[in-house]
Order: structure tokens, then sequence, then C-alpha cells
């Protein structure tokens, strides 16, 4: 006889309870808790016992730390996809990848497994398009030849018996929210399912040592949907961004155990596929001549990219006056608002300020802090900022600029690109400029001397009265 249990579960965090509350616990999210109901019958405790048995792990032996134990990474086909993985992808590891619908993630990953299966042994298991529609995708993309394995199946059950027939190096999951336990009565995307799903497949690739990449879908707040225990789970969280009216891509690392964070690659959609930007700063700097335009060489991870930033600033009517960033964190803006009203004296509490980084990238490193309080003066005083310039520096509540990492970094890529002078923080570690540079660098110790200094004019407090 069926035995069925009810249980409530956070569609958010996964948390779980006996009975129905508007509001989590746990995660405090409102309207996130979904009944749902669990069955023991004796077909589904037998389905269970068979995947336990498929998935069982030999007993372990502890080792010794001292010995060698060197392993290869497994290149995907994309330099850019390798540098956000840290080299590769790592034998064994499981590697989610999110994203928004329609932006790149399928075509990325095929056209990746069809450059991995030409030495490896891949299968693609598609669980949101038929064999036929990934058939035509891959003959539009493709241009070698490669004995890919594709697999169009939902049930959980089936795809981990054709893991254990094949054992291929490689295995990439589409999608891991159309993925089905029937040992669960909740719908496939749901929290449970997402949960036993990614642990299922867990224990077999670290059992058979299979290099396991699965695709997440993101809720409408941009976070990858399931539990978050998904991402713990995991060993690298990949998130690929993009404007959807634009064609460049951005594949940013969250989370890697096996290389840096916050590393960035940078792909073009194009008729044929996804194709690798190899100078991403053509993308996001354009070397135009207008007020309220400042470059800054920012650096994703290992890699500085040259960035334009824009500022508007226009007198306002409304007692509140509006900030709007796109690129930029609004706290960091208002911020940096303060500073400049507090130590120039400029009245910029009557003006609105919109504040934008070309190109669709998105900043959050404090060394943007000059450009941006430069562009935004620029626009204040209409004044064209100093070309082949760029800006270096964190400043502080109280005026100051503070050093940044990665300096040398920075000034290589914009003499690469032209750049002729740079405004940076004083008293840098002389370890960070370990080279003559061919650029005037001009140090600064407050953001008052650098934009007197960049715009050779003198700010009075007066101007706030």
């Amino acid at each position: 006889m069926n035995r069925s249990v009810s249980i409530f579960v956070c569609q958010s965090c996964g948390a779980e309870t006996r009975q129905f509350f508007g509001r989590c616990a746990n995660c405090g999210e409102w309207n996130s808790i979904v009944e749902e109901i669990s069955t023991k019958s004796e077909t589904k405790l037998r389905k269970k016992r068979t995947i336990n048995e498929n998935l069982s792990l030999h007993r372990s032996e502890p080792i010794s730390l001292e010995e060698e134990q060197s392993f290869e990474r497994i290149k995907t086909g994309y330099s850019e996809f390798d540098r956000v993985l840290g080299g590769g992808i790592v034998p064994g590891s499981l590697v989610l990848v999110g994203g928004d619908p329609g932006i790149g993630k399928s075509t990325l990953l095929l056209k990746s497994a069809t450059s991995m299966a030409v030495d490896n042994s891949v299968l693609y298991v598609t669980a949101e398009e038929s064999s036929h529609q990934v058939r035509l995708r891959w003959k539009r993309i493709n241009e070698t030849a490669s004995n890919l394995n594709l697999f169009a199946e939902t049930d959980l059950d089936e795809i981990i018996g054709e893991l254990n027939a094949l054992n291929p190096q490689i295995a990439i999951i589409d999608s891991i929210q159309a993925l089905n336990n029937e040992n669960l009565s909740s719908s496939p995307g749901s929290v449970a399912q997402v949960r036993d799903c990614s642990a299922a497949l867990q224990r077999i690739a670290k059992q058979k040592n299979i290099a396991l990449v699965i695709v997440g879908h993101v809720t409408k707040e941009g976070v990858l949907a399931g539990p978050k225990v998904l991402e713990h789970l995991v060993d690298a969280v990949l998130t690929f961004e993009g404007d959807r009216f634009g064609s460049h891509r951005l594949l940013r690392a969250v989370k890697n155990r096996y290389g840096a964070t916050n590393e960035l690659g940078v792909f073009e959609m194009q008729g044929e596929g996804l194709l690798e930007v190899q100078n991403p700063s053509e993308l996001f700097f354009s070397n135009e001549s207008a007020s309220g335009i400042a470059t800054i060489v920012a650096c994703e991870g290992s890699r500085p990219i040259a960035v334009d930033l824009q500022a508007l600033t226009n007198p306002t009517t409304y007692p509140s006056p509006r900030r709007t960033t796109t690129g930029v964190e609004s706290n960091r803006l208002h911020q940096i608002l303060a500073v400049l009203e507090k130590h120039l004296g400029l009245a910029l509490s009557r003006h609105d300020c919109y504040l934008a980084v070309a190109g669709g990238l998105t900043v959050d490193e404090p060394a943007a802090d000059l450009g941006i309080a430069s562009a935004i003066i620029s626009s204040y005083k209409n004044i064209e900022l100093p070309k082949r310039t760029i800006f270096i520096g964190e400043i502080g509540l109280g005026g100051q600029l503070r050093p940044v990492k990665q300096v040398s970094q920075r000034i290589q890529e914009a003499i690469r690109l032209g750049f002729k002078k740079a405004f940076i923080p004083k008293g840098i570690n002389s370890n960070d400029l370990t080279e003559n540079f061919d650029m005037e660098l001009i140090e600064v110790s407050s953001v008052k001397e650098a934009l007197t200094t960049i715009l050779s004019i003198e700010f009075e407090a007066t101007e706030i009265i």
C-alpha cells in the first residue's frame, strides 16, 4: 500500500517544513513555499535501490599528500573558456554554467563538446531539445569531424545507466532543471528534483572520474535557479552574460576550486556560432573625445581591459535628484558624489546624475573610482578630459586616493592601446611598478589634487553655498 507524505519546500533555499507559511523562515522569501507529496511505493523503492547500486562507491583508501599525482586538464576548444576554467576542465570535476534564456549556453557547450570529442569520449545529454534539433544546430556550427555521442533523455535512471555503460571522459547535461527522478513526486525543476538529480550525478562523476558540465537556469532576478546547495556541490560556477541587443557575450567565473575567480572570457555571437574575442578592449573602449567620458583599465581576474565610463549631470527641478547607473553599483556612485560635494564644494545634490559603462560590462572594483569622479566633474563643468589618459585609483571617504593592485598590468595594457599619460595614487608599492614604462605617470594623493591637475581648474568651497 502506498503511503504519501505531504511536505512544504521553499523553492528559493530548499528548506523543508511540515506546514505552509507565507514567508520562508530560513531565507525570508515570500510566497516561495510549495507543497510536495512524497510517495513510497514498492516500484519506486525498487528503482531507488537500482540507482543506489549503480552509484555505490568503492571503499576509499587513504593516500599520502607527498605522492605525486599528476593530471592533465582537458582543453575545451575555446582559449577563452579555458582561461575562465583555469586552463581547462579538470577530470572528475563538476562545472555549473548558468545564464539567461537564449544567451548561447547550448551553443557554447555544443561547440566545445564537438572539439573535445576529437580526442576524448564525450556524452552530450539534451533534456530540453530533441536530438533532431541539436543535430541541426551542430551542422550549422560544426567545422571538424568528431565522435560526439548525443543522448536525448530526461529520466535520471536512464542517464545514469548510459553513463555507466559508455563511461565517457566528459559529460554535458543540458539542463539540470529538465531532469526527472521518478522516486520523487514533484515536477522537474523543483528544488527537490534539482537537489536529488545533482547529488546523483555528482556521485557517479566522482566515482568514475567523469568531468561533468551542468547547464542551469536563472531566475528573473538573474541568480541561478534551484537551492543554494547546488552551487556548493559543484567545483566551478560560471555565468554567461550579455546584452540581448548586442552580439558579444561574457563568460565569468564566480566560483572555481581549480583556478582564479572573477576571470572573464569574451565571445561574439555570429551566424556560425560563438567566436572568441582576443582583444576585448576593442568592445569597451572607443577613444572618443567628449565631456563626461573617462577611460579606466579594469582588471577582470588576470586580464586588464580598457573601458570607457560615461557620465551625465543635469540640473534638476525636483527635490530629490535622480541617480541612475548601468554597470556600476548605485551605492558606489552615491558615495563618490558625496565625497565630491564635501571636499570639492560642488552642488551635485542639485543635479541628476547618470553613469554608464560602455559596452555593457559590469565594473565593481574600487580602482574605477577616480575614473568615475573624473567623468562626473567633466560633465558637470562641460570640459573634455585630456586625450590618451587613463585614471586609476580608489577614493576614500576623506577624499584621499588609495593604492590599488595590478598597476603594472593596467599600465602595460594602456601603453599597448596607445595611451600616453596615467593618473595613479601616490605611494604605490615599488614592487607593483617594476618596469620603466613609456608613459607619463602622475602621482596624486587626493581626489581634489587629481581633478585640479586633470582639468586645470581650481575648486572653491563656496560653490556649494
